[in-house]
């Protein structure tokens, strides 16, 4: 049961921010080709990015509605965020996607799948339409898109299980 993801390679706008993660990093003299003393300054940039893209706009706009609420609320989720990272290991997590691309082998998948995503999902958004028309490829293989609520996060819904366990419930009571 996928969740947050296409089966697709990693391309378009989901490519470009991923890029601008690792160029922030590696093109930091202080990354010193991964060897370095203290996390170099192109970590935040990463940080900054992956705040950017994980969110639900509508979350986003409704927690920072002026200009002034949107820097506070940014800065408090980078300055979180950046205290866990490491610039390696977002390295390793971006970087790990280059050559994903099920697709080739959709046709090929014999047990059911049920491939869950989130209308809020900048990373992997709905108006591309991509899952829908490659799951017609997956012989047991279905879709379902939740729709954005108060209890999505964008990308992160992933995270959330109280959002989609019922789907996963429904499909291991039909598996069965």
């Amino acid at each position: 049961m996928p969740l947050a993801s296409l089966p697709t390679q990693i391309s378009g706008r989901n490519r470009m921010w991923r890029k601008i993660v690792i160029d922030a990093i590696r093109t930091d003299p202080e990354w010193k080709n991964g060897n370095y003393e203290k996390q170099p300054r192109g970590l935040r940039t990463a940080a900054q990015m992956v705040a950017l893209m994980s969110g639900n706009p509508a979350t986003r706009q409704k927690a920072g509605p002026t200009l002034k609420a949107a820097d506070e609320l940014f800065e408090q989720e980078v300055a979180r965020r950046f205290k866990g990272m490491d610039a390696n290991d977002i390295l390793y997590a971006v970087e790990s996607s280059w050559d994903y691309d099920p697709g080739p082998g959709l046709a090929k998948i014999r047990a059911p799948l049920v491939a869950i995503n989130f209308a809020d999902d900048l990373i992997n958004p709905p108006e591309l339409r991509v899952l829908e028309r490659e799951i017609k490829r997956v012989p047991k293989g279905q879709a379902i898109l939740i729709p954005a609520s108060e209890e999505t996060v964008g990308h992160a819904t992933q995270t959330k299980a109280v959002v989609w366990k019922m789907h996963l419930e429904k499909f291991l009571k039909d598996t069965k």
